[in-house]
């Protein structure tokens, strides 16, 4: 694949979409190299010049490339499940331009040299930016902090221990210290560890039919509401991932009453399905933290749509088949999420929750404002980073076909309506399928 940006390129008929600036309208928008030159509803109004190449959108969106804040990319460590280059062009399958990756590598990301590995296989790999969280604590052992100072400065865009919970409260709060200092981000897997130890699968009458061990959703609020008093003692920004009850989304709420400075995300999973979904066994749905009620699925659907929940990522969790395909208690959890991000997350618009501006929103103008990232808004002299897709093409999720190394989408089978038609990053296109 080339990385050399192509010359003037004219993207025409295009339902142009940019949550940042409140644009939604028929246009056009013109790159030039790397970078968008100019667009609006009155571009080319007299015609095309002879020098740019045209591409006809008939009529789909064009918007800004997905920010995807939370993917495990397993490279380094655990290629047989993902590499960079796997999870790069299943991103821009996705339509997902940047992409932020967790630390539970192996080796951990919590030194420079680790953090200077991700960003340059990214860029030879020249598909989906990646930038890098960086290991809140040493090894991701929850005990000594990492040097948060000079892994900011190498480029790490915030800090958290993965999929594991900062459970000593003495250690997250010098990490929220440390981050008032450096003015940088905790992420948080907001899980009681010794609530959700052995469990697997959401606490309640159907765990107690299947018998499973169950993680109790108070595991989820309880670690929450020790986390907002030291943030209070901190005044440490601080981000909760994955919400997935609305124990949690009240305690969140009444945070940011209070103006504490905390932020949270969920992914497709906690809305679009619920406990139900790992009935018969179905390790493809064993996630973490784990499907919930219907109630709190309905809960972190009206979380998104008044602002309490800020954006949606896609917890991409790659497992290898030999990982999924055992007892359900056993099986690990994740789901593979970045070609089903955007298309689930239309649901939430064709279920008439969300316009589609507030959709695209919560997965480009949101996500990029909150880590500092210039992307996700249609800008002039900005990075082309751009989708193109049809928010009404009907397919069916196929995790054979996906492209990402691991198979294991709790959304197999599912049917779906909107499709990426072309994915272009730095004004060249990574992907494209036929209108």
């Amino acid at each position: 694949m080339s990385v050399r940006a192509p010359g003037r390129v004219a993207y025409v008929n295009a339902r142009l979409l940019d949550p940042a600036s409140g644009l939604d309208g028929m246009g056009a928008l013109l790159t030039d190299g790397e970078k968008i030159v100019d667009f609006g509803p009155a571009l080319f109004s007299e015609g095309l010049p002879a020098d740019v190449t045209a591409i006809d959108c008939s009529g789909a969106c064009l918007a800004p490339g997905l920010v995807d804040m939370r993917v495990q990319l397993r490279e380094p460590g655990e290629e047989h499940k993902e590499t960079l280059r796997s999870a790069g062009e299943a991103a821009v399958a996705g339509g997902v331009t940047s992409m932020v990756c967790l630390p539970n590598t192996h080796p951990a990301i919590d030194d420079v040299a680790t953090v200077e590995f991700v960003a340059r296989r990214a860029r030879q790999n020249g598909l989906a930016k990646v930038y890098p969280y960086a290991a809140a604590t040493k090894r991701l052992a929850g005990a000594e902090l990492a040097e948060i100072g000079m892994l900011a400065e190498a480029g790490a865009l915030g800090f958290t221990d993965g999929t594991r919970a900062i459970h000593d409260a003495q250690v997250m709060r010098r990490a929220l210290s440390y981050a008032a200092t450096f003015g940088v981000l905790i992420i948080q897997h907001p899980e009681e560890p010794s609530l959700a130890e052995n469990g697997a699968m959401n606490e309640g009458e159907l765990s107690t039919r299947l018998g499973l061990a169950g993680i109790p959703t108070a595991a989820e609020a309880i670690m929450l509401e020790r986390d907002m008093r030291l943030v209070a003692l901190t005044g440490g920004r601080y981000h909760a991932a994955h919400l997935s009850t609305a124990d949690g989304v009240a305690v969140i709420r009444e945070a940011k009453a209070r103006g504490l400075p905390v932020t949270c995300d969920t992914a497709p999973p906690y809305f679009a399905l619920n406990e139900l979904a790992v009935s018969e066994y179905r390790t493809f749905a064993k996630l973490s933290p784990p499907l919930r009620s219907e109630a709190d699925r309905q809960a972190i659907v009206a979380a998104i749509r008044d602002g309490v929940i800020d954006t949606i990522a896609s917890d991409h969790a790659p497992q290898d088949q030999d990982s999924k395909r055992l007892p359900f208690a056993q099986a690990e959890a994740g789901g593979v999420g970045l070609e089903t991000l955007l298309p689930v997350s239309l649901e939430l618009y064709h279920n008439g929750h969300l316009s589609l501006l507030q959709v695209i929103e919560k997965l480009t103008a949101a996500p990029a404002r909150l880590l500092g990232l210039a992307a996700g808004r249609l800008q002039r002299g900005a990075a082309a980073d751009l989708v193109l897709f049809d928010p009404g093409r009907p397919w069916r999720a196929d995790p054979d076909l996906f492209r990402s190394k691991s198979k294991n989408s709790p959304f197999d089978g599912r049917p779906l309506q909107g499709k990426v038609l072309r994915t272009v990053v730095d004004g060249r296109t990574v992907f494209a399928i036929e209108a």
